[in-house]
């Protein structure tokens, strides 16, 4: 694999679009989180499928998909990162994040099951903890009942984060922002109750929450129990995709304000609430979920507000 391009800044996050032999690109991304010391927290995000075939309304990865990625090529991500840093792949960092969120739905690649389970033998990292984001897809529960017994084997007791990323609480607009078939929310409670160990950390549900579009602690507590799922506020990222779909962050990207009402009611309702905004210049990078360098490459009218970096040695 050869870089084709990279945008970015050690001191925040940097953007790589790697090109291998067969001319097939994949973009990986590696962060910190300031004012913490990479051996504080590193976060390193890759992609698990060429493009991606879910086209989700906020998502600049979705519009073209050329098939799964290899645990090779997976690795291939992961090694590049790691090597910059520490070739000897002795990794001290208190929480190495590893983030299977850059492009693709991971449930779609059964390769990602093969990485976590060779992770732990790869890297000598006492502070691995690798990350799943998922919209839960109709017609992936093979998939989910491998992950439970691969993090009960390998990451219990709090050393995996799993994510339902559900961008609203009504299920019908959660039809419209996510356009295929996914598990109902009595569904992914029900895999919650399996895949919830003490111990363990809560469960995430995410949500990347646009201006007018319902977060109400009601429709959740039909299903997500607040002592085992947790509630993750973040912004919506300045992509094309939602540009195009006219959605609008609800969160303020550059001052992280946004409606204490909406957090208040989720905290009476007895959930744990994490806003998550990180720094502003991620944006400006591309470097956060949902964002797709290409996408900007190849675009004839260029977003105001994101990609504000310049790209380096991109190559066609």
């Amino acid at each position: 694999m050869e870089i084709a391009a990279k945008v970015g800044s050690d001191e925040i996050a940097v953007v790589y679009v790697g090109k291998f032999t067969d001319g097939e690109l994949v973009e990986f991304v590696e962060a910190v989180q300031p004012p913490l010391p990479r051996e504080q927290k590193w976060v390193l995000m890759i992609s698990t499928l060429y493009g991606c075939p879910v086209e989700c309304q906020m998502c600049d990865a979705g519009g073209f998909y050329h098939g799964k990625i290899s645990v090779e090529r997976l690795f291939a991500q992961l090694d590049y990162m790691v090597d910059r840093h520490y070739p000897d792949r002795v990794i001290p960092c208190r929480q190495f994040k590893i983030q299977f969120a850059r492009m693709g739905e991971p449930s779609f690649n059964p390769a990602v099951l093969e990485m976590l389970e060779q992770l732990p033998g790869r890297y000598q990292a006492p502070g691995l903890m690798p990350s799943l984001s998922t919209i839960a897809p109709h017609g992936t529960d093979r998939f989910f009942d491998r992950l439970l017994e691969i993090k009960d084997q390998y990451y219990s007791g709090g050393q995996f984060q799993f994510q339902f990323s559900l961008h609203t609480s009504d299920e019908e607009l959660r039809k419209q922002l996510i356009p295929v078939r996914t598990w109902s929310f009595a569904r992914m409670q029900a895999y919650g109750e399996r895949f919830y160990r003490p111990g363990d950390r809560k469960i995430t549900l995410n949500f990347a929450l646009a201006r007018d579009i319902p977060l109400r602690a009601g429709d959740l507590l039909r299903h997500f129990d607040p002592e085992k799922f947790l509630i993750k506020i973040t912004p919506l990222n300045p992509t094309y995709a939602a540009e195009t779909h006219q959605l609008n962050s609800m969160i303020n990207t550059e001052t992280g304000q946004m409606p204490v009402e909406v957090t208040d009611e989720l905290q009476a309702a007895g959930y744990q609430v994490i806003v998550s905004v990180g720094e502003p210049e991620e944006n400006r990078i591309g470097s956060n979920c949902g964002q797709y360098i290409l996408k900007h490459v190849l675009s004839d009218a260029k977003l105001g507000s994101g990609y504000l970096y310049k790209i380096e040695h991109y190559v066609e």
